[in-house]
């Protein structure tokens, strides 16, 4: 198949950095690219040498598909644009702040024969493919993605921003729907929820903790799963895995102290490691052109967008915040 034409419609951060994979992609046209700023769109126009569309409308005349990089309260109505002009999308998550309008996206591209991916990028995190090999039966599942704030992400929550990540990872690891949600959090930088911590309980008896800051001064991101025979621990941003087993502690008492010790044989687990974003564009493009399967099905993208909106709205709700 020839080369396939591609459009970037807004280039902020994120949506830079698939400008960049992009325009480095042998089987990628980069038509053009679009932003509300055109100030902005000139300086990555000049930069990765693309041709800069005021109006999008005029770029999605060019391309057959469009990568949607907006602010999420546009994600609706400008996937429907982009879907309903004929084009297959790949919508930066999340899908929507709507659980509705994400079912109206994902039937409105069923019904064209249409490819929308979201662009959920820690899936595709090394790290991450390894973790399903080596988690059968989990018993309490611990996240943390933390982070100082940003003064650009004020108007977005934490937990669609940051926390879905983690939501979405942990949906497709364990193999049971959710019982039950607690949520504890508080506004610190924002009127948005700046720190949530989440517990959720599975029918299965499994229990995850989840914990999303944008009021850290330290940066982390770290996933830890207890099983009855090993620990795992994932670290994002290096894409290590380490596995404990066989783990003892003790503990000494001597007149003037009280030692601990613990004792484990620590698995190093080797890692490919690339450009997770790198390989999520890969992918989107081989379901576009080859017919690949989708990664996740609609209904697991949907249901992870409807617990992480449900955690929204118990924080609201206790913080007596409008949405």
């Amino acid at each position: 198949m020839s080369r396939i034409n591609v459009g970037v419609l807004g280039v902020g951060k994120m949506g830079e950095y698939h400008v960049g994979i992009l325009s480095e992609n042998r089987d990628v046209d980069l038509k053009g690219i679009s932003d509300i700023s055109e100030e902005r769109g000139r300086v990555i126009s000049e930069r990765y040498e693309v041709p800069f569309f005021k109006d999008y409308n005029q770029m999605l005349k060019e391309v057959d598909v469009a990568v949607v990089a907006v602010p999420t309260k546009l994600h609706y109505q400008i996937g429907k644009e982009v879907l309903n002009a004929g084009i297959h999308v790949l919508l930066e998550k999340p899908c929507s702040d709507n659980l509705e309008h994400a079912r109206e996206l994902f039937n409105l591209a069923d019904s064209k024969n249409l490819i929308l991916h979201i662009g959920h990028v820690e899936r595709f995190n090394g790290a991450v493919q390894e973790l399903h090999k080596l988690v059968d039966d989990p018993i309490l599942v611990e996240c943390k993605r933390m982070g100082p704030f940003v003064e650009r992400m004020k108007d977005d929550s934490v937990v669609l921003d940051t926390m879905i990540h983690d939501i979405d990872i942990v949906l497709n690891l364990i193999d049971s729907k959710v019982a039950q949600i607690n949520v504890m959090g508080r506004s610190v930088f924002s009127e948005k929820d700046d720190v949530v911590s989440v517990q959720l309980e599975f029918e299965n008896g499994c229990i995850a903790s989840i914990l999303a800051s944008r009021a850290s001064q330290n940066k982390e991101r770290t996933l830890s799963i207890t099983q009855k025979n090993s620990y795992v621990i994932l670290d994002y941003t290096d894409q290590e895995i380490y596995v404990h087993r066989q783990s003892s502690s003790d503990y000494m008492l001597t007149k003037d102290s009280l030692r601990y010790k613990q004792e484990s044989l620590i698995e190093r687990i080797f890692v490919h490691k690339d450009n997770p974003l790198k390989l999520e564009i890969q992918h989107f493009l081989d379901c576009v052109k080859n017919g690949t399967p989708r990664k996740v099905t609609v209904d697991n993208e949907l249901y992870s967008l409807e617990i992480a909106l449900g955690i929204m709205e118990q924080f609201y709700k206790q913080n007596g915040i409008l949405q």
